[in-house]
């Protein structure tokens, strides 16, 4: 399910983008608070056309946790990367928490947030 999702972004494809997710989903990133798949749709496909223009993205799942037969928990590390860039730095990575439910015998997304991987201290 999240391949769909991660492959969409590479496609620049916003509604694909939340195919997968529920009419009702929600979305925190630093700075933003995001509460229905149109909104994020309209969100990302903004982002597509702007600052997000021919990025791509790296993606590794650290852990996933199933509460039932139907709520799973996956958490995943990102990173954007920009066009000529091969690796995205420390500091543009992120740690991401993924809600997804199973309603008819399909995964959606219900819930994600993400935050910053790296967190300078100092």
């Amino acid at each position: 399910m999240l391949k769909g999702v991660y492959d969409a972004w590479d496609a620049h494809d916003a509604d694909a983008f939340v195919a997968d997710y529920t009419e009702d989903a929600s979305v925190i990133l630093p700075g933003s608070y995001r509460t229905s798949r149109d909104e994020i749709r309209q969100s990302m496909q903004a982002g597509f056309s702007s600052f997000l223009k021919g990025s791509t993205t790296t993606n590794k799942v650290l852990d996933i946790r199933f509460l039932g037969d139907n709520v799973a928990i996956v958490v995943s590390e990102t990173n954007i990367l920009f066009p000529g860039e091969t690796e995205g730095p420390a500091d543009r990575a992120a740690l991401a928490t993924w809600v997804l439910t199973r309603q008819h015998g399909r995964w959606l997304l219900a819930a994600y947030q993400n935050s910053p991987a790296v967190v300078n201290m100092g």
